[in-house]
């Protein structure tokens, strides 16, 4: 059991335990180790299209609000890359999205603590310290390892209104899977996107710029009132600051819930400039001929029946109350994810604190909170919207969740947490 026991376990090796493990790597007091179950990694294969960029800068990368001189940091996988010239004559601070993710594969090549290809299958209480039942995918053997701390890196799921759920399949798919089968898409002669997000417009976009070429009608859907942009003010961008997250998880449970709605805008819209491309891109077709598209708001998708090779939208528009039925042979459903909540979460269901039947109560330092206090403690990175606010599942925020998870663990300042970052003020004291 002492060869088999780590400080701390991570469950998933998406952006934000991987923040954990570069972080980690230096702390030689620390030791730690993380799992996830597929070969390697690959950060939203299905939307790494062309052309596409991060939403948020450079400096949120996996160290650099932690430690700017950490060997991990993009800057200096840029540098290794060669590539620090044409970077900086890039002169963007967004990176696009496939660099990111050579970025990732970079770190996770230097860190023995990731290990691939294992699978999480359960975790067990024990006395100051979990039992994880660890699967190895090749061959299907488990074992046990033993951790002191256990950190939660489950990340989201494609979510697909339930009414939908049944037709999903070759034709019908959520935009996860988009470039593994964007060419069988374009062979549709009535192409429809469905969502109101960034990825619905980055899908809409890239069908268009090739709607020429296949010849298909294009069409998008939104139940959103409008193609509302991201509000990217820099005061609003202030709400993804620590200084935010701490103010938004002092909130009462209900005033949170409540305040998470009001802040869509700053959580869920388009970026300015993917909308600019559509809109001007129309325009210069629209020159010589009347373009084959079909753009409508407050436009929700009820239900989708087959007849033949065709599917029947079963559509709702909101404003006017009118529902009416729209064929199409090709669906992309932009409709979202979902925290992925493993299974054996269900074990600690009656010693942990409810806020809600779905969501669980966490601390400041991203601890689900147990109903008796405990030594060992179960960390998490998925699920906390709730908690603390709308940049929950922002990259940008990351590193400041690592630090306290870090922190926590070590029961020292390994990594001091600035507070005071924003110019305006959430609560005069």
């Amino acid at each position: 059991m002492t060869e088999n026991l780590y400080d701390v376990l991570g469950i998933g090796i998406g952006p934000f335990n991987l923040s954990l493990a570069a972080l980690l790597d230096p702390v030689e007091s620390v030791k730690a180790v993380f799992f996830d179950k597929e070969e390697s990694f690959e950060w939203h294969p299905g939307m790494l299209i062309e052309g596409t960029d991060l939403q948020v800068p450079f400096l949120a990368d996996l160290v650099t609000f932690a430690d700017p001189t950490s060997h991990y940091s993009f800057l200096n996988y840029i540098h290794k890359q060669k590539r620090l010239y044409p970077f900086f004559f890039f002169n963007r601070f967004n990176i696009p999205r496939k660099e990111y993710n050579e970025y990732a594969k970079w770190v996770i090549n230097q860190l023995s603590s990731c290990q691939f290809a294992k699978e999480v299958v359960d975790v067990l209480d024990g006395d100051n310290c979990y039992q994880v039942v660890v699967k190895d995918m090749a061959t299907q053997k488990t074992e046990n390892i033993y951790a002191k701390h256990v950190v939660m890196g489950t990340g989201s799921v494609p979510l697909v209104p339930s009414a939908l759920e049944e037709v999903v399949g070759e034709d019908v798919l959520h935009s996860s899977e988009y470039l593994h089968k964007r060419e069988h898409i374009q062979q549709g002669e009535r192409v429809t996107v469905v969502g109101s997000g960034q990825s619905a417009a980055e899908i809409f976009y890239d069908l268009l710029k090739n709607q020429t070429e296949y010849g298909y009608h294009l069409t998008w859907f939104t139940r959103s009132a409008n193609f509302q942009q991201l509000e990217q003010s820099k005061l609003g961008q202030e709400l993804f600051s620590t200084d935010y997250v701490n103010y938004f998880h002092s909130l009462p449970f209900e005033e949170r819930m409540s305040t998470l709605e009001k802040l869509n805008p700053l959580r869920n819209g388009i970026e300015s400039s993917t909308l600019k491309q559509i809109y001007d891109l129309l325009y210069h077709r629209s020159i010589h001929e009347t373009v084959p598209v079909t753009i409508q708001a407050s436009t929700e998708v009820q239900s989708i029946e087959t007849r033949g090779n065709q599917y029947i939208l079963q559509c709702h528009q909101k404003q006017k109350r009118n529902t009416f039925t729209y064929e199409s042979d090709k669906v992309i459903l932009a409709t979202g994810y979902k925290p992925h909540i493993p299974s054996w979460i269900e074990r600690f269901k009656h010693d942990i604190v409810w806020e809600d039947e779905k969501r669980f109560k966490v601390t400041q330092d991203y601890r689900i909170q147990f109903k008796q206090p405990r030594q060992h403690h179960l960390f998490t990175l998925t699920n906390i919207e709730h908690s603390h606010g709308s940049g929950a599942t922002n990259l940008g925020l990351s590193v400041q969740r690592n630090q306290r998870i870090i922190n926590k663990i070590a029961q020292k300042e390994i990594y001091p947490i600035h507070s005071d970052t924003t110019f305006q003020q959430f609560e005069i004291k």
